[in-house]
């Protein structure tokens, strides 16, 4: 059984080909991008943004003079989403140029190759583009595929690579990427022009071809034979994740990360992987010594650093105090580290933070770390592949890759840090924020208005369908639960799979309720009970639930109740909602006052009249008759007379979130409506 799936198509490359038209060059293109992309949607082969493709075509410039140009993977595009733009063409004659010299600067490298793209506004060439240039074949690719992640960090790579591919591979020693790495690598194919491939020692692997399917199926049938030879016939599993064992950990874990990182700094987001491959890894008698080996990639070590916290039975033994002294401890050796690095190239960096991208935790599992879930995700994809590298190889012979002086290097080699770009996080970026009756109109609303400020959604509600349907709306990194609300243990199964899936909480949006209408004379006591259950009990259930991992996490926490204006000015056969409604109103105040003093803020809205599952077109044109007008005047029956929507709503509920000193307050969303006004 082969490792790696062979997924070329005649029939999808012939379907890219239609699409480009007639033009030769853009029909290499087209068939690059479409190896590119069958390259990147195998993570055994490159994930998150590693590895890289070119190919080499002929264009005319302004004058109609042919030129030679390399379209080669830009910056900020991974390889499973590539298209066109993500390929940048450079003149390829200019870098051909460059090999004359002795030595070219980074700066220097990069400035030359902006220079030379065909469009100004394209990204940054790779930071290996001069290695496909100076490589003579048309289609170029470049992987770190997990079979040769294994085989370059051997400690006797070499004699292990001309045992499996003779020599069919080129095989050049650790350098930097970069300049003087393209001149080697140009060198040691120069060597041996009959080979299929470089290996490049504790970095990864090239294969090349006069075709994209040559060069490819090249790609995909080395890391077979490496896989073959090393025993590795499945692919590698990625993301598994079971019911947490000790999940106690991961707030806790989340608190202390935050409170090392300063007063106001947010909590990050978890990515627990426990599936047994992992567990298996983590009970090996070797792990804390095979913990400080380094990284499989060097480009890895900016995503996971260069070592996960280890956190042992002993230190989970101890609780609190037990994961912080890991975590301190962690810091204390990245801190001298740093400075003996710094010290070595001139006191001319600045330290990155101190704390942890990745930890294994004994009992537990792999925890990526990041500031939202996506970076917690590429640090705990990276980390299992890690892990299967590191347990391959050293069963192997020995897992050696890299030393501390060259991963320093590639941690603050400025072309690696410009991968993590600087922007201004979203306000609510990294948030974990858990939404009640997420599959109504407000909820629904409400989850689009956090999403759009970076937050990561546990989206709760009984109706399965709605909340697929909610999931693929949002987009990637949210997670949901069905479930009712008012069931017995209901809100401990929700606080769990957002400790599960995001390792805490840091806001509930309690809002799931429905209003049963009716004569308070004529109401059965069974209904006015179901009322309560929903409308108030559910409510409570849900904050204390909350309540009690901010707690656990030490670092506050925000409860936000959909109130309603039948709390405040009730309406004629409303009694079963406003009763239920007008004691939330009253639990959202208690609780402000008890929870306070542990920075946890509870606030409310009240809402009226928004379109969902009470406020249906039949009721609407109902109450819009009986009050002798029409639905839009019904809806618009407010002192600024307009409708109010339930983006409103959801707008009011990120504006209390945001709002970092205020609690125990509600905000009215009403359009303005006297009988219904606080004071």
């Amino acid at each position: 059984m082969s490792m790696i799936e062979n997924r070329w198509s005649d029939k999808e490359a012939e379907t890219w080909l239609t699409q480009a038209g007639d033009d030769p060059a853009d029909r290499d293109l087209a068939l690059r991008v479409y190896t590119s992309r069958l390259i990147g949607q195998n993570p055994d082969l490159v994930m998150h943004g590693g590895g890289n493709t070119s190919v080499k075509v002929t264009r005319p410039d302004l004058f109609g003079t042919p030129q030679q140009v390399l379209h080669v993977k830009g910056s900020g595009w991974d390889l499973d989403t590539i298209l066109a733009p993500g390929l940048p063409g450079v003149r390829l004659a200019p870098l051909h140029d460059l090999r004359r010299l002795d030595a070219l600067s980074d700066e220097q490298m990069v400035n030359v190759q902006r220079q030379n793209l065909l469009d100004s506004t394209a990204p940054n060439p790779s930071v290996e583009t001069l290695l496909h240039a100076y490589l003579p074949h048309k289609y170029v690719d470049h992987t770190h595929a997990t079979p040769f992640l294994v085989l370059a960090n051997l400690p006797y790579a070499e004699t292990v690579a001309r045992q499996i591919f003779g020599d069919r591979l080129a095989i050049v020693p650790y350098i930097m990427p970069g300049f003087k790495l393209s001149k080697v690598a140009a060198e040691a194919y120069e060597a041996n022009p009959d080979v299929e491939g470089i290996l490049l020692l504790n970095h990864g692997h090239f294969a090349f071809g006069e075709t994209a399917r040559e060069s490819y199926e090249r790609i995909v049938a080395h890391t077979n034979e490496a896989a073959a030879y090393l025993g590795m016939d499945s692919a590698t599993r990625l993301g598994h994740r079971t019911t947490a064992t000790k999940p106690e950990t991961l707030p806790m874990l989340r608190g202390i990360l935050a409170e090392r990182a300063g007063p106001d700094a947010p909590m990050p987001v978890l990515d627990l992987r426990n599936g047994p491959e992992v567990m298996g890894f983590l009970d090996r008698p070797d792990v804390a010594e095979l913990s400080t080996r380094g990284v499989a990639s060097p480009d890895h070590v900016i995503r996971t650093k260069g070592a996960p916290v280890v956190i042992t039975a002993d230190h989970l033994a101890q609780g609190r105090d037990g994961i912080a002294a890991a975590i301190d401890d962690f810091s204390a050796a990245y801190r001298d580290y740093f400075n003996r690095q710094n010290a070595r190239v001139g006191g001319i960096k600045t330290m990155l933070t101190p704390l942890p991208n990745l930890a294994w935790i004994h009992g537990v599992g792999l925890v990526g770390i990041g500031a939202n879930a996506k970076a917690a995700s590429v640090a705990a994809d990276i980390g299992e592949q890690n892990l299967r590298v590191r347990a391959v190889a050293e069963d192997a012979g020995g897992f050696r890759p890299i030393g501390e002086d060259d991963l320093f290097d590639m941690e603050y080699w400025s072309l690696e840090q410009a991968k993590l770009g600087k922007g201004t996080p979203p306000a609510l970026g990294g948030r974990v924020v858990m939404i009640t009756g997420a599959a109504g109109a407000i909820g629904q609303a409400t989850a689009r208005a956090f999403a759009d400020q970076g937050a990561q959604l546990v989206l709760v509600d009984r109706d399965e369908a709605a909340l697929k349907t909610a999931l693929e709306m949002l987009g990637t990194h949210h997670t949901a639960i069905a479930l009712d609300v008012t069931a017995e243990n209901a809100a401990e199964s929700a606080i769990q799979r957002a400790v599960e899936t995001f390792g805490g909480l840091d806001i509930l949006v309690s809002n799931a309720g429905a209003a049963l209408t009716g004569s308070m004379m004529e109401l059965a006591e069974s209904d006015l009970r179901d009322a309560f259950e929903l409308n108030f009990f559910a409510h409570h259930r849900f904050a204390r639930a909350a309540s009690a991992l901010f707690l656990r996490q030490e670092r506050g926490g925000q409860i936000l109740f959909n109130i309603s204006k039948q709390a405040i000015n009730p309406g004629r056969n409303f009694g079963a909602y406003g009763l239920p409604k007008a004691s939330t109103l009253f639990l959202m105040r208690q609780l402000a006052l008890e929870l306070g003093e542990f920075g946890i803020r509870v606030n409310g809205i009240n809402a009226d009249r928004i379109r969902s599952g009470l406020l249906t077109d039949a009721f609407i044109n109902e109450r819009a008759t009986a009050r002798g007008t029409d639905a839009a005047g019904y809806m618009a029956g407010n002192l600024l007379r307009r409708e109010v929507e339930a983006q409103h709503v959801a707008r009011a509920f990120v504006a209390l979130a945001l709002s970092e000193r205020t609690t125990a307050h509600v905000m009215t969303v009403d359009g303005g409506n006297i009988e219904a006004a606080l004071r």
